[in-house]
């Protein structure tokens, strides 16, 4: 159950800078994904969590010793009246947000009375709810039960993609300034981009806009300083420390590597979205004949040879 316009609200685009991490609030369940801290990393964005504020106060979740932030469990807040998140953490880790997933396939298993639809973003869960059938606290209650429980920490593997990329001129309208600004040849820039495996952290900000994790160290960089008015859908683009696949035509400060024919967002499918937050990428370079003749097939014909047999081990 995803609402996927919503999640351009937990993570900011284009940050300017990356920002010094903050160390996330883990719960005591033995055996968890989140037994241990992340290790630390630069935040996704310099901006708050939405709802931390005195308006907004913190649902306290039980445990042995409810005041040390290293033994509670996430914290839970309100977003109106309508919705509330389940807060992990504030750093982009991959098992961090693998709980978040986990979290949102023990809540579809549940069949919590008055819920509606949820949300994962990287490190957050965003659950909304019928007011009239459902209140907070009472929901708040039914989710720390989940938590409390170990078994919601299992997770069901994604669907593995194998997704064509042409990195040659015209597609890859950044590799030049990239490569130059980073030591990197062309090829070598392809070669870095494309040897990886990519966790599906979350999916929004524009229709189908999908952002990875995973990408190379040696590929991070700051975003634009001057962004691109537009860029065509199935760009394929990094910024920070993040890789993404744009969906629809969009403004963005993030480098363009290359594009992609397959469709991120197709409105005419029965499922829009193409991929899903827990889906593994690798990316396969194609030259410009191949990338062609793949774009002349079916959208839904190219979108089963992309299709991996098995979801690729990623981190």
């Amino acid at each position: 159950m995803h609402l996927d316009t919503t999640c351009k609200l937990w993570l900011c685009h284009d940050c300017p800078t990356l920002k010094a991490p903050v160390q996330p609030v883990m719960p005591p369940v033995s055996g968890s994904l989140l037994e241990r801290p992340p290790p630390p990393g630069p935040l996704a964005c310099g901006q708050p969590a939405i709802g931390r504020s005195a308006a907004a106060p913190d649902v306290p979740a039980p445990g042995p010793n409810p005041t040390a932030p290293a033994a509670r469990l996430p914290h839970i807040l309100p977003l109106g009246d309508t919705a509330l998140t389940v807060d992990f953490g504030d750093v982009i880790d991959p098992e961090l947000n693998r709980a978040v997933l986990a979290l949102e396939q023990a809540v579809a298993a549940a069949e919590l009375p008055g819920v509606l639809e949820t949300v994962p973003s990287y490190r957050a869960l965003m659950v909304l709810y019928d007011p009239t059938e459902i209140g907070f606290d009472p929901l708040a209650a039914r989710l720390r039960a989940l938590l409390a429980n170990p078994g919601w920490v299992a997770v069901r593997p994604g669907t593995g993609w194998i997704v064509p990329v042409c990195y040659a001129p015209p597609f890859g309208l950044d590799s030049d300034e990239l490569g130059a600004t980073l030591g990197l040849g062309a090829e070598r820039l392809a070669a870095l981009h494309a040897r990886a495996c990519y966790n599906v952290y979350m999916v929004g900000f524009a229709p189908g806009f999908t952002y990875l994790g995973g990408l190379d160290p040696a590929l991070a960089i700051p975003r634009r300083a001057t962004p691109r008015p537009e860029v065509p859908a199935g760009s394929v683009m990094v910024g920070g420390r993040q890789a993404a696949i744009v969906s629809v035509p969009i403004p963005t400060g993030w480098y363009v590597l290359g594009r992609t024919p397959l469709l991120a967002f197709d409105p005419d499918r029965p499922n829009p979205f193409l991929f899903r937050p827990g889906d593994t990428v690798r990316f396969r370079p194609v030259p410009p004949c191949e990338y062609a003749a793949l774009a002349a097939l079916p959208a839904a014909e190219l979108a089963v040879l992309a299709r991996e047999p098995l979801p690729c081990p990623a981190s």
